[in-house]
C-alpha cells in the first residue's frame, strides 16, 4: 500500500487535474509563479529561495511559510505544470471526432505538451533527475495512475459501442501509455517526436489497431 505523500509529482498531478483541485491563495500562487520564471529561466540548481522571493516581490520569510525548503517548492512548481498539462490534455481530445482519431491526437498532443513545455522540456534536456524519477522511479505507480485514466476513457468509448467488447482495454491502456513514456524518456533516432504529422501516423498505424479485437 502506498503511504501518504508517496506519491510521485506526476501521480499527485493527475489526481489534481481529475479533481479540480489545485487552488491557491494569491500570495502562494505568485511564488509558484515567480519560481517558474526563476527556474525556467536559470534552471533549478542556480536557483535560490531568495532569488524567487526577490522575483516575487515578497520577503524571504513568506517564501519559507509556504515552502519549507527549495525541495518543497520545486516540487509544487513541477506538479503544477504536470497538472496543466493533463488539463490540455484533455481539452486537446475533446476536439476529435472519433475514438481512433482521439487516440491519435492524445498521442501526440501528450509528447507534444511535455515536450515543449518550458519548464518540464526543458529540465527533461538539461536536469533529468527531476522529473524522470517521476515517470518511472516510483515502482510503475505512476504509469498506473495514468493507465488508469487512460483505460478510464476507453472503457466508456466500449460502453458507448466504439471499441469491441473483446479488447482488452487495461492491456491497451498499459501498452500505450509505456509507449508514450518510454519516447519522452529516451527519445528516438528514428522517428521525430518534433513533427507532429509522423507522430500521428505512428499512432495510426500502431495504436489505433489496438482497439480491435482480437483475431
Amino acid at each position: 500500500m502506498t503511504s501518504p505523500g508517496s506519491e510521485s509529482l506526476l501521480e499527485r498531478a493527475f489526481v489534481d487535474a481529475m479533481a479540480g483541485a489545485g487552488d491557491t491563495d494569491e500570495t502562494t500562487e505568485r511564488v509558484l509563479e515567480a519560481a517558474y520564471e526563476q527556474f525556467r529561466r536559470v534552471g533549478i540548481r542556480r536557483s535560490t529561495m531568495e532569488d524567487v522571493a526577490k522575483r516575487a516581490g515578497v520577503s524571504r520569510i513568506t517564501v519559507y511559510r509556504r515552502f519549507a525548503t527549495k525541495d518543497a517548492l520545486v516540487e509544487q512548481v513541477v506538479q503544477r505544470e504536470f497538472r496543466r498539462y493533463f488539463d490540455q490534455f484533455l481539452l486537446d481530445i475533446r476536439r476529435a471526432a472519433s475514438v481512433a482519431d482521439r487516440v491519435v491526437l492524445g498521442f501526440a498532443s501528450a509528447l507534444r505538451a511535455i515536450r515543449h513545455n518550458p519548464l518540464i522540456g526543458g529540465l527533461m534536456d538539461v536536469e533529468p533527475e527531476v522529473v524522470v524519477p517521476s515517470l518511472i522511479g516510483d515502482g510503475g505507480r505512476t504509469m498506473a495512475t495514468v493507465r488508469g485514466f487512460v483505460a478510464g476513457q476507453l472503457r466508456r468509448e466500449q460502453a458507448a459501442g466504439h471499441v469491441s467488447a473483446g479488447v482488452d482495454v487495461d492491456l491497451v491502456a498499459e501498452l500505450m501509455v509505456r509507449i508514450s513514456t518510454s519516447f519522452l524518456v529516451t527519445p528516438s533516432r528514428l522517428i521525430d517526436l518534433d513533427d507532429e504529422e509522423q507522430l500521428k501516423d505512428v499512432a495510426r498505424r500502431f495504436l489505433v489497431p489496438m482497439l480491435d479485437p482480437p483475431r
